[in-house]
């Protein structure tokens, strides 16, 4: 049986022992004296303990300050009313006030039905005060509980920059029980669970409430970290390549299947991972990785494509990647693009479903972005997908990587109506990193010794150092000098 901790059993599991400080204070009744709701509440905290079907306050999570909000379902099944709707908003005010990170674990069938259309009205303002959290700069982390239904799920519940969720927990927004009241059949069942939530890319994992402590702490490590005057290692400048392969050898190399990718390059070289699953809207795609992440002492958000999925990147990857990228304005935090794409999805969903737009809103979305950006070349890259995820502060290609508007089989069959002329056709296009380099597209040229597929670790601890560097000297410069320098350059190209 599943292990479903109260709110304060919750928060013993999560925070460090003993750090607990609660900010709530005595909550001002809605119900009238004597009435039916009045003597709901009373029986309602003698049963439980609690005073409100929430509780807020702070404490420390791994020596980290954090305030915290969470639900209590055993009071009046969790439901949101006035008091409780006050309670949240204060905390989560002075949370922002206070420049804490918030951590949510909500757990509710959703709003007071004895308070009505007011308790109902009360999902707007706790959704003003988490959007204003959010755009002060500060760390959002939700984990949803068994049940989170309702306002709760449709406001508080579903703002995160990270949501983790219990397993099994039932996650929707119209009680079941509700459903078949109103049309007199059930729900199909399996919907409303956490792990059907996370095969839709609606919330990032399924993680009980011990190891809900470890995802925070490695979140928070990276949505957290410094961004003005960080403090990094003294780092020297990396070491570039020198040799210059042909572009079809350097074609054939990219395309190794045991050359390092973008997951073999965050497993054996970067710290903290936190992945991220989906768009938070409903869509997935097992193309394009999302993580938060640190290289060195370098904090960052991560788009990746990873070719080796069976599937080629569609409209949803594209999607997944501009949450990404919003991520990164909102919070100020680098983001590193990493480029390995045989060419996008070509087929009649992909169509449908927007791709070529996606391209566009990518190329705009990271143009124009106030984050530091890091672009790494990091094997193949062909076509629209591999210039949406392209424009960057400083663009960093490894020595076998390269860059095309098809691959250069595609480029043949236009040209000559064969695949045969392609080995020509890539030296003349100027794809290779060298070229790239040369013509301004790229800035810096990460040695493989000889091939990253012979080196994965060696070659993985270059890149890992390389972005650091990157970043670091990113960091340190005006944003708004940044972005200008970042447009002159696309600008100016050619």
């Amino acid at each position: 049986m599943t292990n479903r901790p109260d709110a304060r059993g919750l928060i013993a599991d999560v925070l460090d022992p003993g750090s607990w400080t609660s900010w709530d204070e005595r909550p001002a009744d809605a119900a009238p004296p004597g009435s039916s709701y009045a003597e709901e509440l009373a029986a309602a905290r003698a049963k439980t303990g609690y005073d409100e079907s929430v509780i807020t306050g702070v404490g420390l999570l791994d020596g980290r300050r954090v305030a915290v909000v969470a639900g209590e379902f055993s009071f009046l099944a969790g439901s949101i009313g006035v008091a409780a709707a006050e309670r949240l908003v204060r905390a989560v005010e002075r949370a922002t006030a206070e420049g804490l990170p918030l951590l949510a674990a909500p757990a509710s069938g959703g709003t007071r039905m004895q308070e009505g259309a007011l308790a109902f009205v009360q999902m707007v303002k706790i959704s003003a005060a988490v959007a204003a959290h959010r755009a002060a700069g500060l760390p959002y982390v939700v984990y949803l509980r068994h049940p989170t239904t309702g306002g709760v799920f449709a406001s508080w519940g579903s703002l995160g920059h990270v949501t983790a969720a219990e397993p099994g927990a039932m996650i929707g927004f119209l009680g079941p029980r509700v459903f078949q009241s109103l049309y007199g059949y059930p729900f199909p069942e399996g919907v409303q669970v956490a792990e059907n939530l996370f095969a839709h890319g609606l919330v990032d994992a399924v993680v009980s409430a011990t190891e809900a402590r470890e995802v925070a702490i490695r979140a928070l490590s990276v949505l957290c970290a410094p961004r003005n005057n960080p403090i990094f290692p003294e780092l020297s400048e990396p070491v570039e390549a020198t040799a210059r392969p042909g572009a079809w050898e350097a074609i054939m190399s990219s395309r190794r299947d045991d050359r390092p990718g973008v997951r073999t390059l965050l497993r054996l070289a970067a710290t903290d991972v936190t992945p991220l699953h989906g768009t938070g809207a409903g869509e997935n795609d097992p193309g394009l990785l999302l993580a938060l992440a640190r290289f060195g002492a370098a904090p960052a958000i991560v788009l990746g494509q990873d070719r080796r999925c069976t599937r080629p990147l569609g409209p949803a990857g594209l999607r997944v990647a501009r949450r990404g990228m919003a991520l990164a304005a909102e919070l100020g935090l680098p983001l590193v693009t990493v480029i390995d794409t045989g060419g996008a999805a070509l087929s009649k969903e992909a169509e449908e479903g927007g791709l070529a737009g996606e391209i566009a809103r990518s190329l705009a979305d990271l143009v124009m972005l106030d984050a530091p950006t890091v672009c790494l070349l990091l094997g193949e890259g062909a076509g629209g997908a591999a210039l949406a995820l392209l424009p960057a502060d400083r663009v960093v290609c490894a020595q076998h990587a390269w860059l095309s508007p098809l691959p250069p089989e595609g480029a043949s069959a236009i040209l000559y109506r064969t695949v045969d002329f392609a080995p020509e056709i890539a030296q003349a296009q100027g794809v290779r990193a060298t070229d790239l380099r040369k013509n301004g597209i790229v800035d810096r040229v990460i040695p493989e010794l000889p091939d990253a597929a012979y080196e994965h670790e060696a070659f993985c601890a270059r890149v890992a150092k390389t972005l650091e560097y990157e970043i670091a000297h990113l960091l340190g410069r005006d944003h708004g000098e940044r972005r200008a320098a970042r447009l002159a350059r696309y600008r100016n190209l050619g």
